[in-house]
């Protein structure tokens, strides 16, 4: 029954990510990196990314002249998006990296899954950052933008690894008696649900350092 369960799940997510990859090629970002970030989004949001990306993310040339009416909650969600979907992308990296190569830390699996995927998760955390700040302030050059990128993310990165980090541990030690494995469905079912606490978890965070001027809204 939860493979059954995850197969649907994950259709659901390739199907949502598949509607706004087509909306997008019609109406791209004002924003390049967020035409990559919306579809990432809708892997594991499914549904509630889609409608978050209607009514929030689907801004494009024709609104520039458009007053921005969203409020704080939703720049913010939008922030927390793209934040979450650079770790999405390292920590879906990271998992077939540790399979194929049948890692381990300290005899564990998870304790290498831990570990590569936190590296990606950053690298391309801060690779989407980048992105993000660089366009809108090329005065301040490549290293400049980088700086900003790390400081940025760092903080909000790590919020997002305790939330899927965490619940992976559940998983692994609490919910089985044999953890799946990245070869079944369940795997990734369980691995969009860690995505969806590692954005919960890392919205307080987002929250805090637009208020604090660190990061910007969006």
């Amino acid at each position: 029954m939860l493979e059954i369960v995850s197969w649907i799940a994950l259709g659901v997510g390739v199907v949502s990510s598949l509607i706004i990859i087509v909306d997008i090629i019609k109406h791209p970002q004002m924003m390049t990196i967020m035409n990559v970030v919306w579809p990432i989004n809708g892997l594991f949001f499914g549904p509630f990314a889609l409608w978050t990306y209607f009514k929030w993310g689907r801004i494009h040339a024709k609104h520039l002249k458009l007053e921005d009416n969203r409020g704080r909650p939703a720049k913010v969600f939008v922030s927390t998006s793209h934040c979450s979907a650079g770790c999405t992308l390292g920590d879906a990296v990271g998992v077939p990296l540790v399979a194929l190569t049948a890692m381990t830390i300290a005899g564990s699996t998870l304790f290498a899954h831990y570990t590569v995927e936190f590296i990606l998760a950053y690298v391309f955390g801060i690779i989407f950052q980048f992105y993000a700040i660089y366009p809108m302030n090329k005065k301040q050059g490549i290293m400049g933008s980088i700086k900003e990128a790390i400081k940025a993310d760092s903080f909000s990165l790590l919020a997002f690894e305790i939330g899927m980090f965490g619940w992976m541990a559940i998983v692994h030690f609490l919910l089985f008696t044999e953890p799946p494995k990245p070869t079944q469905p369940t795997y990734w079912f369980m691995m969009q649900i860690a995505m969806i606490l590692g954005f919960l978890t890392s919205y307080p965070a987002n929250w805090l350092l637009v208020k604090r001027g660190i990061k910007e809204e969006m």
